[in-house]
């Protein structure tokens, strides 16, 4: 069984670090603690792994994040992929810091890379949510999600990283409904 897990984010420098690029962060993450090297493929840097009889393919989308569903539909479609196995890791404003939610479907939410993948696919597939939180004045939206975490979460995200990444297993290995489960109300 295949699964496709994009984490969403900008490419470049300039993204790296920003709150905006947490789905890039959690994969990087993954990669680490799966001892895999991503490669520049067509529409992203891609990375394969076996997990026990799970083939997975890991995407970060190089197409910016307002144009996330082409790069996640070429590859659903490419590697003959179920929405149902795809798993998208994306950035909330909505929720608190470092709370991860796992959901089998939902709007976009104002997040412009989930409507261009909902535009694309519809609003069915798997997404894990990170909380950036919303600790910003009125209009200055677009600026906290495009700067740095903050030195007091910067030291937070480790271990939220860690956890998104046994979610993601989770998700693979035991499925979503199990996997929110146990995560969820953590």
């Amino acid at each position: 069984m295949k699964y496709l897990i994009a984490g969403l984010g900008n490419i470049g420098p300039d993204y790296e670090q920003t709150r905006h690029n947490i789905g890039f962060m959690v994969l990087d993450a993954f990669a680490k603690a799966s001892n895999i090297v991503f490669e520049d493929r067509r529409y992203g840097a891609v990375a394969g792994m076996r997990l026990k009889n799970k083939s997975l393919i890991l995407l970060k989308p190089s197409t910016f994040m307002n144009l996330s569903g082409n790069a996640i539909r070429y590859w659903l479609q490419k590697e003959k992929i179920e929405t149902s196995n795809l798993l998208v890791v994306v950035d909330d404003l909505a929720l608190s810091f470092g709370t991860l939610r796992l959901k089998t479907k939902g709007s976009d939410a104002g997040h412009n890379g989930l409507k261009h993948i909902q535009d694309l696919i519809g609003q069915h597939y798997p997404r894990l949510r990170f909380g950036i939180g919303s600790d910003f004045p009125r209009g200055s939206q677009v600026n906290y999600v495009l700067d740095e975490f903050s030195d007091e979460e910067k030291k937070l995200l480790p271990e939220r990283f860690e956890t998104a990444v046994d979610i993601i297993r989770s998700f693979c290995l035991s499925g979503v409904n199990v996997t929110m489960n146990q995560y969820n109300n953590k």
